[in-house]
């Protein structure tokens, strides 16, 4: 089993029901939630016209493979009504990958770790709540170094 982390958001609708459904749909996916942090309101990120985000991270395991971990994400935001839309838009809800294990992936498709992880407050405080710990695989960094270094 591998050890992930999984960041989730919300800025459309009833944002904390919308990160708990996703959180119920990936336990009906085959994957097992581990811990849970609370839930973060944070400012918009990218597009900055748009209501506040809630934000919140996962500690979980799966056997599943990345690629298909991907796959299931992508199902259950369309599943919850997720559209294309702008990038860094507004979103019902939000499933990104941070951390496979020690993993390092890049396709076209897919990076592991996320690779804006680093430089974002609404991933690594929730992420620092559940896993301060944790070491980034390439940067050797904690999440809680990382967090630190956000607010210098």
């Amino acid at each position: 089993m591998a050890t992930i982390f999984i960041g989730i958001g919300s800025n459309l609708g009833n944002r904390e029901d919308n990160c708990r459904k996703a959180i119920n749909l990936l336990k009906e996916n085959g994957i097992a939630v581990k811990k849970q942090s609370s839930t973060y309101e944070t400012e918009p990120w990218g597009v900055k016209e748009q209501p506040k985000f809630i934000n919140m991270a996962i500690e979980a395991e799966t056997n599943k493979k990345p690629e298909d971990l991907l796959g299931i994400l992508k199902n259950i935001e369309n599943q919850m009504g997720r559209t294309k839309s702008v990038k860094w838009g507004r979103r019902v809800i939000d499933l990104d990958i941070l951390l496979y294990d020690d993993l390092i992936v890049e396709t076209p498709h897919l990076e592991i770790p996320h690779p804006f992880m680093h430089e974002r407050e609404f991933v690594l405080r929730p992420l620092a709540e559940i896993a301060p710990d944790k070491r980034h695989p390439v940067t050797g960094k904690t999440v809680r170094e990382m967090a630190a270094n956000l607010r210098q």
